[in-house]
Protein backbone atom coordinates (compact mmCIF):
# COMPACT_ATOMS: atom_id res chain seq x y z
CA UNK A 1 0.00 0.00 0.00
CA UNK A 2 1.34 3.26 -0.85
CA UNK A 3 -1.28 5.38 0.53
CA UNK A 4 -1.33 8.62 2.46
CA UNK A 5 1.42 10.56 4.11
CA UNK A 6 0.23 11.61 7.23
CA UNK A 7 3.54 12.70 8.32
CA UNK A 8 4.53 14.48 12.01
CA UNK A 9 7.55 16.04 13.57
CA UNK A 10 7.47 16.30 17.29
CA UNK A 11 9.53 18.76 18.74
CA UNK A 12 10.80 17.79 22.30
CA UNK A 13 11.59 19.97 25.49
CA UNK A 14 15.46 19.72 24.93
CA UNK A 15 15.24 20.86 21.03
CA UNK A 16 17.56 23.43 19.22
CA UNK A 17 15.25 25.90 18.36
CA UNK A 18 16.99 27.01 15.56
CA UNK A 19 17.55 23.25 14.47
CA UNK A 20 13.85 22.77 15.32
CA UNK A 21 12.71 25.52 12.95
CA UNK A 22 15.14 24.72 9.85
CA UNK A 23 13.74 20.78 9.87
CA UNK A 24 10.15 22.47 10.26
CA UNK A 25 10.94 24.55 7.48
CA UNK A 26 12.41 22.16 4.83
CA UNK A 27 10.00 19.58 6.00
CA UNK A 28 6.63 21.91 4.99
CA UNK A 29 7.65 24.44 2.40
CA UNK A 30 10.61 22.79 0.49
CA UNK A 31 8.07 20.66 -1.54
CA UNK A 32 4.47 20.98 0.35
CA UNK A 33 2.76 18.88 -2.77
CA UNK A 34 5.07 15.54 -1.65
CA UNK A 35 3.68 12.40 0.80
CA UNK A 36 6.98 12.89 2.93
CA UNK A 37 5.96 16.49 3.75
CA UNK A 38 4.81 17.46 7.35
CA UNK A 39 1.10 18.45 8.01
CA UNK A 40 1.31 18.33 11.59
CA UNK A 41 4.07 19.70 14.00
CA UNK A 42 4.16 18.55 17.67
CA UNK A 43 5.68 20.87 19.90
CA UNK A 44 6.23 20.27 24.04
CA UNK A 45 4.74 22.82 26.05
CA UNK A 46 7.90 23.59 27.47
CA UNK A 47 9.03 25.31 24.26
CA UNK A 48 6.00 26.06 22.20
CA UNK A 49 6.24 30.11 23.22
CA UNK A 50 9.72 30.36 21.88
CA UNK A 51 9.92 27.60 18.97
CA UNK A 52 6.52 29.50 17.40
CA UNK A 53 7.78 32.79 17.85
CA UNK A 54 10.98 31.81 16.20
CA UNK A 55 9.02 29.21 13.40
CA UNK A 56 6.63 32.25 12.49
CA UNK A 57 9.58 34.52 11.24
CA UNK A 58 10.81 31.80 9.01
CA UNK A 59 7.33 30.31 7.58
CA UNK A 60 5.17 33.51 7.52
CA UNK A 61 6.89 34.44 3.94
CA UNK A 62 5.95 31.01 2.61
CA UNK A 63 2.42 32.44 3.76
CA UNK A 64 2.08 28.68 5.72
CA UNK A 65 -1.70 28.40 6.76
CA UNK A 66 -1.57 26.89 10.43
CA UNK A 67 -4.51 25.07 12.52
CA UNK A 68 -3.66 25.05 15.76
CA UNK A 69 -5.22 23.81 18.87
CA UNK A 70 -6.59 25.87 21.52
CA UNK A 71 -2.71 26.58 23.07
CA UNK A 72 -1.11 26.93 19.60
CA UNK A 73 -3.55 29.14 18.54
CA UNK A 74 -3.37 31.14 21.02
CA UNK A 75 0.52 31.78 21.04
CA UNK A 76 -0.04 32.32 17.22
CA UNK A 77 -2.61 35.12 18.01
CA UNK A 78 -0.97 36.77 20.58
CA UNK A 79 2.21 37.17 18.33
CA UNK A 80 0.07 38.10 15.17
CA UNK A 81 0.07 34.91 12.99
CA UNK A 82 -1.73 36.53 9.93
CA UNK A 83 -2.56 32.71 8.60
CA UNK A 84 -4.12 31.16 11.52
CA UNK A 85 -7.09 29.03 12.15
CA UNK A 86 -8.50 27.03 15.34
CA UNK A 87 -7.58 22.68 14.47
CA UNK A 88 -10.80 20.78 14.04
CA UNK A 89 -9.91 17.08 14.97
CA UNK A 90 -9.97 15.83 11.18
CA UNK A 91 -7.31 18.37 10.86
CA UNK A 92 -5.34 16.14 12.45
CA UNK A 93 -5.15 13.20 10.51
CA UNK A 94 -5.05 15.45 7.29
CA UNK A 95 -2.63 14.92 4.67
CA UNK A 96 -2.29 18.69 3.19
CA UNK A 97 -0.74 18.58 0.22
CA UNK A 98 -0.07 22.34 0.50
CA UNK A 99 1.22 25.28 2.14
CA UNK A 100 -1.16 24.36 5.33
CA UNK A 101 -0.06 22.36 8.52
CA UNK A 102 -1.88 21.48 12.08
CA UNK A 103 -0.12 22.44 15.67
CA UNK A 104 -0.58 20.03 18.24
CA UNK A 105 0.77 21.48 21.99
CA UNK A 106 1.60 18.36 24.18
CA UNK A 107 3.24 18.10 28.02
CA UNK A 108 5.61 14.80 27.51
CA UNK A 109 6.84 12.46 24.94
CA UNK A 110 4.11 10.44 25.84
CA UNK A 111 1.23 12.40 24.73
CA UNK A 112 3.63 12.82 21.72
CA UNK A 113 3.65 9.65 20.86
CA UNK A 114 -0.48 9.14 21.67
CA UNK A 115 -0.89 11.63 19.12
CA UNK A 116 1.24 10.08 16.52
CA UNK A 117 -0.47 7.06 16.78
CA UNK A 118 -3.65 8.33 16.98
CA UNK A 119 -3.33 10.14 13.39
CA UNK A 120 0.00 8.78 11.73
CA UNK A 121 -0.74 7.01 8.15
CA UNK A 122 3.17 5.50 9.50
CA UNK A 123 4.76 6.87 6.64
CA UNK A 124 7.49 9.13 8.32
CA UNK A 125 7.38 10.77 11.47
CA UNK A 126 10.12 12.81 13.07
CA UNK A 127 11.32 13.82 16.90
CA UNK A 128 14.05 16.64 17.48
CA UNK A 129 15.95 16.30 20.44
CA UNK A 130 18.82 16.48 21.96
CA UNK A 131 17.61 13.88 24.79
CA UNK A 132 18.93 10.62 23.90
CA UNK A 133 16.90 8.44 25.66
CA UNK A 134 13.98 10.59 24.08
CA UNK A 135 14.84 10.01 21.16
CA UNK A 136 15.69 6.40 21.37
CA UNK A 137 12.25 6.34 22.99
CA UNK A 138 10.36 7.82 19.94
CA UNK A 139 12.57 6.14 17.14
CA UNK A 140 11.56 2.15 18.72
CA UNK A 141 8.12 2.96 19.79
CA UNK A 142 6.78 4.83 16.62
CA UNK A 143 5.27 2.49 14.02
CA UNK A 144 6.32 3.81 10.83
CA UNK A 145 8.29 2.87 7.41
CA UNK A 146 10.87 5.55 8.53
CA UNK A 147 11.41 7.85 11.55
CA UNK A 148 13.57 10.50 12.08
CA UNK A 149 15.91 11.83 14.75
CA UNK A 150 17.33 15.53 14.24
CA UNK A 151 16.46 15.61 10.38
CA UNK A 152 13.56 16.27 7.95
CA UNK A 153 10.83 13.97 6.83
CA UNK A 154 11.54 14.95 3.51
CA UNK A 155 14.40 12.18 3.03
CA UNK A 156 11.91 9.56 2.42
CA UNK A 157 12.76 9.10 -0.79
CA UNK A 158 14.32 5.90 -3.08
CA UNK A 159 16.75 7.40 -4.23
CA UNK A 160 17.66 9.95 -0.97
CA UNK A 161 18.15 5.71 0.72
CA UNK A 162 20.61 5.09 -2.27
CA UNK A 163 17.99 2.59 -3.77
CA UNK A 164 17.29 4.17 -7.26
CA UNK A 165 14.43 5.16 -8.87
CA UNK A 166 11.23 4.60 -6.22
CA UNK A 167 8.10 2.81 -7.63
CA UNK A 168 6.05 4.25 -4.06
CA UNK A 169 6.75 4.50 -0.09
CA UNK A 170 5.08 1.11 1.23
CA UNK A 171 3.27 1.59 4.90
CA UNK A 172 2.83 -2.09 5.51
CA UNK A 173 4.52 -4.82 6.87
CA UNK A 174 2.87 -7.40 5.07
CA UNK A 175 3.54 -7.12 1.09
CA UNK A 176 3.73 -10.66 -0.21
CA UNK A 177 1.12 -13.05 -2.16
CA UNK A 178 1.53 -17.18 -3.07
CA UNK A 179 4.34 -19.20 -0.44
CA UNK A 180 6.33 -17.41 1.79
CA UNK A 181 9.45 -18.04 3.42
CA UNK A 182 11.38 -16.56 6.42
CA UNK A 183 13.12 -13.60 3.57
CA UNK A 184 9.34 -13.04 2.50
CA UNK A 185 8.40 -12.32 6.36
CA UNK A 186 10.88 -9.52 7.09
CA UNK A 187 9.70 -6.20 7.02
CA UNK A 188 11.81 -3.00 7.38
CA UNK A 189 12.01 0.09 9.66
CA UNK A 190 14.28 2.84 8.60
CA UNK A 191 15.50 5.01 11.24
CA UNK A 192 17.51 7.99 10.52
CA UNK A 193 19.26 9.96 12.87
CA UNK A 194 20.59 13.68 12.21
CA UNK A 195 22.05 16.43 13.24
CA UNK A 196 19.75 19.05 11.72
CA UNK A 197 19.47 17.64 8.64
CA UNK A 198 17.53 19.03 5.81
CA UNK A 199 16.90 18.27 2.22
CA UNK A 200 18.29 20.58 -0.49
Amino acid sequence: ETGAGVCHTYIDESADIGMAVNIINNAKTSRPSVCNAMDTLIIHKKIAAKLLDSLIKKIAASQVEIYGDILSFNILKKLNYPYLYKASLADFGREFLSLKMAIKIVSNINEAIEHNGKYSTKHSEAIVTQDSQNAQKFLTTIDAACVYHNASTRFTDGSQFGLGSEIGISTQKLHTRGPMGIKELTTYKWIIKGQGHIRK
